[in-house]
């Protein structure tokens, strides 16, 4: 099962390295509407997937994880989220894909990442009542009966997502159709770890973060750490499989090197490397930070929830994009 979940880890890393969704450039371009890739494949990713892992549920092949709608937690942890992103560049799995690149700013992004893993379980006692309510786990497939209903709008929920994929391609005119491709593999990728013959669960990321920092801190003995210890622990090994496709992918192109500050980065704030690397750290722990809120992150809530139709994650992606698009406008002033 290790071996399976590594494999998987850098299947991910290959497909979003492919597309070049990993890389600063490309999120932080998304934050300034200087680059929609990471929209266009993702819309397509979640369209397709939705139709795909709903049908491979129907056959039974699979079950759904659906994430509960802990209203508090995933409105303010969506706003930290894409408030992170923005500032740091990078989701966090796409922080270890870059890492695998030589990326710096990948690696102080992820210590932030960690730290803040281990604050979130320190006060996490103190901030439930910021989280709630919880009004439990509601998606399309909960909301009808009838089969009939459900699959025509699953279908429509579908092309309206990949319909909006190709008007965005529009919008920015080019001829670059990698997205397309990783959007594509990303929906097959998430049926096959759905699957009850791979690991029965959905892809995700940021559980790892408080999982490391709660073993190196010896934060073992507490119920959220007992929670999160199965898919932080599944998801470490999917995330060194990411970190092997970077680095492998990297070597092969001879595209590796270590790296601070990257092209838009210098463009907006300048060539201080100390700059970029506090905004890194602080980055990465205003992101894991919101994530552990909500519950879930770009992987998790926004691709693996956005597939399954669930609210919880539809109303996590809209509070995100809107946080990064906000931080952008305002943190990427020339």
């Amino acid at each position: 099962m290790i071996l399976v979940t590594l494999i998987l880890g850098f299947l991910f890393g290959l497909t979003l390295q492919y597309a070049s969704l990993n890389k600063f450039n490309t999120i932080s371009g998304m934050a300034t509407l200087d680059n929609l890739t990471v929209a266009k494949a993702i819309a397509v990713a979640v369209g397709l997937g939705a139709i795909l892992i709903n049908i491979e549920i129907g056959a039974g092949l699979a079950s759904f994880h659906v994430k509960p709608m802990i209203l508090g937690g995933l409105v303010f942890g969506g706003i930290l989220f894409g408030a992170g992103m923005a500032i740091l560049g990078y989701c966090p799995g796409t922080l270890a894909i870059s890492l695998g690149e030589g990326s710096i700013d990948a690696l102080l992004g992820i210590i932030g990442g960690i730290l803040a893993g281990v604050i979130y379980t320190l006060i996490l006692p103190s901030i439930q009542g910021v989280l709630g309510p919880n009004m439990g786990t509601m998606s399309l497939r909960t909301t009808f009966d009838s089969n009939l209903i459900f699959y025509v709008l699953l279908f429509l929920v579908g092309a309206v997502f990949i319909g909006t994929a190709f008007v965005l391609n529009k919008v920015e005119k080019s001829t670059n159709y990698r997205w397309l491709v990783s959007g594509i593999v990303l929906a097959i990728l998430n049926v096959i770890v759905f699957s009850k013959f791979a690991s029965d669960r959905p892809i995700g990321a940021s559980t790892t973060y408080p999982y490391v920092g709660d073993v190196l801190a010896g934060l073992t003995q507490n119920d959220y750490f007992t929670k999160i210890q199965k898919p932080g622990n599944w998801e470490l090994i999917f995330l060194g499989g990411a970190f092997l496709a970077g680095l492998i992918g990297s070597l092969v192109k001879k595209t590796f090197r270590f790296q601070l500050v990257y092209e838009n980065w210098e463009k907006y704030k300048g060539t201080s490397k100390t700059k970029r690397a506090v905004w890194a750290f602080v980055g990465g722990f205003v992101l894991i930070f919101g994530a552990r809120m909500a519950g879930g992150c770009t992987s998790g809530h926004v691709l693996s929830g956005g597939m399954q139709v669930a609210f919880s994650s539809l109303l996590f992606a809209v509070v995100v994009f809107a946080s990064l698009l906000l931080t952008g406008k305002f943190f990427y002033k020339k």
